[in-house]
């Protein structure tokens, strides 16, 4: 599985579907048979990082949001859900393929080779 994170506007689709995953080969924050996902971190909203997370390794690509460089959200709850998305982010990168960081648009390899399958 390949895992691409990075903050918003900052080239995470435009990469996937450098790497073959298009809009239409892209679920967005739903879980169903198309190949990629995006908006990962939004699985978490409402529900705990266990249960999305098997679900997520079947798929070839995950996008997910970095959520927790920013301003402290203001309520419990939205704290709350900064921290599944971050922990889901982390056990994703864990068991990942390949983990690439998008910055500006230009892609940082962490782990792994995008290129390679």
């Amino acid at each position: 599985m390949i895992l691409i994170v990075g903050g918003i506007a900052s080239g995470k689709r435009t990469f996937a579907a450098e790497l073959g995953y298009p809009a239409r080969d892209m679920a967005d924050a739903v879980i169903d048979d198309r190949p990629a996902l995006r908006n990962a971190q939004e699985l978490v909203r409402h529900a705990e990082v266990e249960d999305v997370f098997p679900q997520l390794m079947e798929k070839d690509l995950v996008i997910a949001e970095e959520v927790g460089s920013g301003v402290v959200p203001a309520t419990h709850e939205d704290r709350a859900w900064r921290d599944r998305a971050g922990h889901l982010s982390i056990r994703l990168a864990e068991h990942a393929d390949t983990v690439v960081r998008m910055v500006c648009g230009i892609p940082v390899v962490l782990k792994g080779d995008p290129w390679v399958r």
